[in-house]
């Protein structure tokens, strides 16, 4: 970017107070980008010279390794004041991502109160709602009148991470609803809270999956939702921004299952050679040993190739269309699956329309290919016909092997991204011969 150049040009001429202005005037996102780039050195440098209302917010947009880089360059009354102005959230985000030494000397530089919230925090599943939550939201009694209520809120504004809901909890601190700062300000200030809020709230709670929340809020299309324990007391606030990490992230392992490789939390470019090759080579360990199946049928109808020499020809491409028809099958139905669009009790009515899919995808695939092989190949009609059948006999297979493998998957308990590509096609492939072959014997009158 051409504000790095120039930063870099200060950095490097040593006007630092020139670099100052420049990062003051800056966006955080685009300042945790630039310290991505430099050197331990200059990484400490640049975020010293950050001002104080900017630092925290930078760090929480840097990567874990950089974070841990700048815990340990500097002071303890530097760590204590970046931790201070993080929201709770991205404190137990970084702390996750760190060793246990920098996790330590954090938890050593907070005061009593802030060590007690992190170690609470730490304490749920990396994968429930609560891991997501900050305790830096909005709330009024119910009790309150929304005079009282708007003056609290003009003093507390500064500490809350979002004002676009505040929810409304009752004496015992359960929740109770939500209101916003529209209704407060056009009711009447000596009316109760209670008067202008919303009782129909949506909550999930502490140990709920991140990505089942992840879901509700996209089917809602919410920016904030509120977590309550298992006696719906309100204990925490899950946020936009925090929901689009966890999409992100799913979708990023859904990508690596499909591709058949081990999912990993590290970016590409600083994942090791053999960390890399560790989360590929067992996937491929699988697929090579299935893919001797479709070498045994081979081998299998052997004397059947002998006899018609030229049916080896057509082998790949009967393969690949399989494959690549079960393919498109299975990714359609695990994106259905996880946008909820398809459920379990959705498996008879996803066969039956990727039957009539088949149906008309193998019929046009077949006639054209039957006129490719008269036109092209120099070969019988009756080789023709044989090819053309098999062709679309596979594609009508693979569709419903590719649209009920995931359904299945997951009503058996496993992620449906694993029936994605590569062990459809292996199992494809193998079905496609042995109906190949099987046609051919029939047709041709020949022997295996």
């Amino acid at each position: 970017m051409e504000h790095f150049e120039q930063l870099n040009q200060c950095l490097q001429a040593g006007n630092l107070a020139e670099l100052r202005q420049m990062l003051a005037e800056m966006n955080e996102v685009d300042i945790a980008d630039f310290l991505q780039e430099l050197d331990k050195e200059h990484t400490l440098l640049v975020f010293r010279l950050l001002p104080k209302d900017l630092s925290a917010d930078v760090f929480s947009y840097m990567e874990a390794d950089r974070q841990q880089l700048i815990v340990e360059g500097i002071s303890d009354k530097e760590v204590q004041r970046v931790i201070d102005d993080l929201y709770m959230d991205d404190v137990v985000d970084f702390l996750e991502e760190v060793p246990a030494n920098v996790v330590k000397r954090v938890l050593r530089t907070v005061d009593a109160d802030t060590r007690q919230t992190i170690l609470e925090y730490l304490k749920y599943p990396k994968d429930s709602a609560a891991s997501l939550m900050t305790p830096e939201f909005a709330e009024l009694h119910e009790d309150m009148t929304v005079k009282d209520a708007l003056e609290h809120i003009r003093q507390t504004a500064t500490e809350k991470e979002t004002l676009d809901v505040i929810y409304v909890i009752d004496r015992t601190h359960h929740l109770s609803g939500f209101t916003t700062l529209y209704r407060l300000i056009t009711t009447e200030g000596d009316a109760k809270v209670s008067a202008c809020t919303d009782r129909g709230v949506l909550s999930v709670g502490t140990m709920d999956d991140k990505e089942q929340v992840a879901k509700t809020f996209a089917r809602y299309d919410l920016s904030a939702m509120p977590v309550v324990d298992h006696e719906n007391r309100l204990v925490g606030l899950i946020t936009a921004d925090d929901i689009m990490d966890v999409i992100q992230e799913e979708n990023t392992e859904d990508m690596e299952i499909m591709a058949a490789i081990t999912p990993s939390e590290k970016p590409y470019l600083k994942t090791g050679v053999f960390e890399l090759a560790k989360h590929r080579v067992l996937w491929l360990l699988i697929l090579m040993v299935s893919a001797t199946v479709t070498g045994r049928i081979i081998g299998y109808y052997n004397g059947l190739l002998q006899s018609a020499v030229v049916l080896a020809s057509f082998i790949p491409m009967l393969m690949d269309t399989g494959g690549n028809c079960g393919s498109q099958a299975s990714v359609m139905v695990i994106r259905g699956l996880a946008l909820g669009e398809v459920g379990m009790g959705d498996i008879l009515r996803v066969l039956w329309k990727e039957l009539r899919v088949g149906l008309l995808v193998g019929g046009i695939l077949s006639l054209v290919n039957f006129g490719r092989i008269l036109l092209f190949e120099h070969v019988g009609v009756m080789v023709a016909v044989t090819v053309s059948l098999s062709l679309y006999v596979t594609v009508i297979v693979a569709k419903c092997i590719g649209c009920s493998l995931p359904i299945l998957a997951r009503r058996c308990g496993f992620d449906p991204a694993v029936m994605a590509s590569p062990f459809i096609t292996t199992m494809v492939d193998a079905i496609s011969l042995v109906m190949f072959f099987g046609i051919a014997s029939n047709l041709l009158h020949l022997a295996a």
